[in-house]
């Protein structure tokens, strides 16, 4: 990759490691719906912005507008409300750990629902491996002994398999729209479900606390419309292998911040889990392997 890909790349870890502490002090004072509506709310209006001032083509087409509102659903209303409740009760350390997996679910969806996104054995045993750090970061006591914990990681986990349905989505239902028109109509979509479900559920909350309006600003600004922003960007310059790396690059920013912040410590077999994981992105990614290969191959 050229360096200011590498560049924005790790500016774009940097934003949503510190997007899980953010969620987790806006819960302090507000509840789960109705921290995830002003988050897609507040980025959904900048993002009308960024289409306005570049005078993008908006679509007209019925039919688009039902696909980004089931994109919306899937990438925004289910893994962010899965993943904010789930915060409450497990560090945003682990949430970070956990979301890693997101690649991981995303190579096995694709497999089983496009055609030419085969399983190969590589991607099985990378796969596998991924699983594997799951189940190890949560932890094989937490599985058997059922609990508000082990149902907030789970829940955080069905998020990163709803990320995956989306990928899938936005690949066979979106073609065409350009990057920053799917994320302004997905996320007036997640809007449009989000804000009358949290007023309905959790009635009018208005923030108060200067950290909590802070936290939100930064989630819903940053961390979610200028990130898309960026994703995309890094996406053009280095192709999706590459900015499969953002995954793991995320976690130990939420991991630092979370300590910093919060003094959240982390067990042995969460950070086993997220070594598993990362070995998982590797043999998912391949090009490792076969650079090694490559080294033991003698030339002649």
């Amino acid at each position: 990759m050229p360096p200011r890909a590498w560049a924005e790349l790790g500016l774009l870890s940097l934003i949503w490691g510190a997007s899980f502490l953010s969620v987790r002090i806006a819960l302090d004072e507000v509840p789960v719906l109705t921290s995830v509506a002003w988050r897609v709310g507040v980025a959904a209006v900048v993002l009308w912005l960024a289409v306005l001032i570049r005078g993008l083509p908006v679509p007209r087409d019925p039919r688009v507008w039902g696909a980004m509102l089931v994109m919306g659903f899937l990438n925004n209303v289910i893994p962010f409300s899965l993943m904010a409740w789930g915060q409450l009760h497990i560090s945003s350390g682990l949430t970070s750990i956990l979301n890693s997996g997101t690649a991981v679910f995303g190579v096995l969806v694709a497999a089983l629902m496009l055609s030419d996104e085969r399983l190969t054995a590589r991607r099985a045993a990378g796969v596998s491996i991924g699983f594997l750090g799951v189940a190890t970061a949560i932890g094989l006591d937490n599985l058997t002994s059922f609990d508000l914990r082990s149902a907030a990681q789970l829940a955080v986990v069905g998020g990163t398999i709803s990320y995956a349905f989306a990928g899938v989505w936005a690949r066979t239902r979106l073609p065409g729209l350009t990057p920053q028109m799917s994320a302004a109509g997905m996320l007036t979509g997640s809007a449009l479900v989000m804000i009358p479900a949290a007023l309905l559920i959790d009635g009018p909350v208005v923030p108060h606390q200067a950290d909590t309006i802070l936290a939100i600003g930064y989630y819903a600004v940053i961390a979610t419309a200028f990130a898309y922003l960026l994703y995309f960007r890094v996406l053009a310059m280095a192709g999706s292998g590459n900015t499969m790396l953002v995954t793991l690059l995320v976690a130990p920013t939420a991991i630092l911040l979370g300590a910093w912040a919060r003094d959240e410590v982390l067990s042995h077999n969460v950070y086993a889990g997220f070594g598993l994981l990362a070995l998982g992105l590797i043999v998912l990614d391949g090009r490792l392997l076969r650079r090694l290969r490559g080294v033991a191959t003698p030339r002649t």
